[in-house]
């Protein structure tokens, strides 16, 4: 019985893009571990970004930061 838990920030991620990664999550344990996809869980988390960390950082400013090095 797989659990798979996906956590991303909370940006838009749409329904359909949702969909997309319960089934990719899915068929990925079947294709390499054999799993059975009825007994198969994906949980999608979606975190507010002032709850998400990067290198020490906000992820706002570590975002932020990575456009001022590109310029």
């Amino acid at each position: 019985m797989p659990y798979v838990n996906i956590q991303v920030t909370r940006e838009g991620v749409t329904a359909e893009q949702k969909a997309r990664l319960i089934k990719g999550a899915t068929d990925l344990l079947v294709d390499v571990l054999d799993k059975n996809p009825a007994t198969t869980f994906v949980v999608i988390e979606e975190v507010d970004l002032e709850n998400w960390g990067v290198g020490g950082l906000l992820v706002e400013e570590y975002r932020a930061r990575q456009l001022e090095k590109q310029s």
